[in-house]
């Protein structure tokens, strides 16, 4: 059987919320032991962020919420009280057998406790440390908290999503999942692993700053340097792409469909589909540039095109020219599509309370390699006792705490 690519490393996850653990799923997911570190009685915020709850074997709510779960799989829970001595020395034992600590709290706050980077450092020298902050470790700004919403706003996002001031609906608009929290998740993740990688042939750990509005402007793409390039600020403009055209949703006489052509030979055959294959070779549509220009004209003509037949029938006959496009499907549609369900994105995990859940699988896959898939999300607290006899650690006295939940 082939091994997890990381299950000889194993991370300390000190975050909460959403974007560290995310961060410290990835890492579960691909076989790092994570073990991850939660207040007594409360646990992780995101624990008590529902409805919907779980719901356990006789069909009752569960304290574990939705949010949590799709978080945290993967992982195993120890209880402590990090603001008294003893749960700080239980951090410290557990460091000298990890290889990388994730942490989202206020910055300084663990230095306030003995387990900033200098601390731990001193204690395992190559250890990887990677803090994920609203703001960052230095600038103006680095005292403040930050939740996904905000930098959304603050970053520029939601200036460039939803429908334009004046249209129906007009306004900006977040996306409908935490993208920050996500792709902050995702770059805390690529960029431990870089100081991984670096440690291995230096021998030397590092610490690693993330900040979720250094993301949202980061992930601006294309649309900062098109204002970089113009001088001009990019507007909301709905679903229209901004640079390639036709790209959008459309109305058929039953639904909506979304069109996304993407270059000269796709718009050649897309108009051979619609039936008027003069389009290609007019002045206003035959390369891109020009369809972006004349994309209001071009939407009048797909719009009135697409009215005369059914959703059904454009997507079959669009798929079958190569010209790409797709049904907005809700998420129960997604979780029902053939493509999905081959992929194995949904999958069924063993649980304690509920028996068997359902949770969406990483889209990781390796071809010399597999993923982790035998830890559900784990209970408040659930591993307390075995990773403290794991690592001969002393439980804390009555004093700093019980280690219990």
């Amino acid at each position: 059987m082939s091994q997890s690519p990381l299950s000889h490393i194993r991370v300390l996850d000190l975050s909460r919320i959403m974007a560290g653990p995310w961060a410290s799923q990835i890492f579960a997911d691909l076989g790092a032991d994570v073990i991850k570190v939660e207040r007594q009685g409360r646990g992780d915020d995101t624990r008590s962020w529902g409805p919907p709850f779980l719901k356990d074997k006789q069909g009752n709510d569960t304290t574990e919420a939705g949010y949590f779960l799709a978080v945290n799989r993967g992982k195993r829970s120890i209880t402590l009280d990090i603001a008294t001595a003893e749960g700080q020395r239980i951090v410290r034992e557990l460091v000298q057998h990890s290889d990388i600590v994730i942490e989202n709290f206020k910055v300084d706050t663990l230095d306030r406790y003995g387990l900033g980077y200098e601390d731990l450092k001193a204690i395992k020298s190559d250890i990887i440390y990677c803090s994920v902050t609203g703001f960052g470790q230095t600038g103006p700004r680095r005292d403040q908290p930050a939740y996904d919403f905000m930098i959304q706003a603050m970053g520029g996002l939601m200036s460039v999503t939803g429908e334009p001031d004046g249209a129906p609906g007009g306004g900006p608009e977040k996306v409908g999942v935490p993208i920050v929290d996500i792709m902050t998740g995702m770059y805390a993740a690529i960029a431990t692993l870089g100081a991984l990688a670096h440690r291995s042939v230096t021998g030397a750990g590092d610490h690693v700053d993330i900040a979720m509005l250094d993301v949202q402007v980061g992930f601006l793409a294309n649309q900062a340097m098109n204002y970089l390039v113009s001088g001009k600020p990019p507007q909301r403009a709905g679903n229209a792409h901004p640079n390639i055209q036709p790209q959008d949703v459309f109305p058929c006489r039953d639904g909506h469909l979304v069109l996304v052509v993407g270059n000269d030979g796709q718009f050649a055959k897309f108009c051979e589909v619609i039936g008027q294959p003069e389009l290609a070779s007019d002045a206003r549509f035959a390369a891109n540039a020009d369809r972006v220009r004349h994309r209001i004209i071009l939407g009048d003509i797909i719009r009135a095109a697409f009215s005369e037949s059914d959703m059904a029938e454009w997507l079959a006959r669009l798929d079958a020219a190569g010209v790409p496009c797709g049904p907005i499907n809700t998420i129960p549609a997604v979780l029902e599509d053939a493509q999905v369900q081959h992929r194995g994105m949904k999958m069924h995990m063993d649980h304690p309370l509920a028996g068997e859940i359902d949770l969406i699988a990483s889209p990781m896959r390796f071809r010399n390699a597999q993923l982790r898939r035998d830890r559900p999300p784990p209970l408040l607290g659930e591993h307390t006792e075995e990773i403290l006899a794991e690592f001969s650690i002393q439980a804390p006295t009555v004093a700093g705490g019980s280690p219990h939940s």
